[in-house]
């Protein structure tokens, strides 16, 4: 039985988008979490899917922009947790989700490092903006405009990679989900 991955996709030539699997079946590491009857609204309503099948895996050696303007790689963040989105501004699942990944970064900080990875083709000239209107307390814009991270994967976005402090992934969820939440904060909690 096939499982539809929810997720951004504009229906564009594949250079203009970060979105790259649109379906997926599942299998035995794959679970739609789905939230619990008191917590079925907002981003997580359903759309995302929790996969575990590249547990152990290091993450991609691909670099993108740090908000200082330098290069980075995963590889720069092994010493703690991390919590990895890849989003757009013109993904409505991501917008979504930015603010509980905000206040998730805020509860998270010296324990969880928590990173948004912008996949927009224009890089700063839509991030800065954004994030400006936004008024964010904790994220800051991590830019990825040649959509290495996004290919690397192979992902739909929102996506979300959780990796523990050795720098091995632990699982990722793709679609909208709510960051803020006791069930998020479990999930989070098994990097530890």
């Amino acid at each position: 039985m096939g499982l539809l991955v929810a997720g951004c996709d504009r229906k564009s030539p594949a250079p203009e988008q970060a979105n790259v699997a649109a379906a997926n079946t599942a299998s035995a590491d794959e679970v739609a979490p789905g939230p619990a009857p008191d917590e079925a609204t907002g981003p997580s309503a359903s759309t995302e899917k929790l996969d575990r099948s590249h547990k152990g895996e290091t993450g991609p050696t691909v670099a993108f922009t740090a908000p200082d303007g330098k290069p980075v790689t995963l590889a720069s963040f092994k010493g703690k947790p991390l919590l990895l989105n890849l989003w757009a501004t013109w993904c409505a699942p991501c917008v979504a989700e930015m603010p509980t990944l905000d206040a998730a970064a805020k509860s998270l900080a010296g324990k969880v490092q928590v990173i948004a990875v912008s996949q927009d083709l224009q890089g700063a000239e839509k991030v800065t903006p954004f994030f400006a209107a936004k008024s964010f307390t904790t994220l800051k814009p991590y830019l990825d405009p040649k959509l290495g991270l996004s290919l690397a994967y192979q992902a739909n976005l929102p996506t979300t990679i959780l990796y523990d402090s050795a720098g091995k992934e632990v699982w990722r969820m793709t679609g909208g989900y709510e960051w803020n939440t006791p069930a998020a904060a479990k999930l989070i909690a098994e990097a530890s």
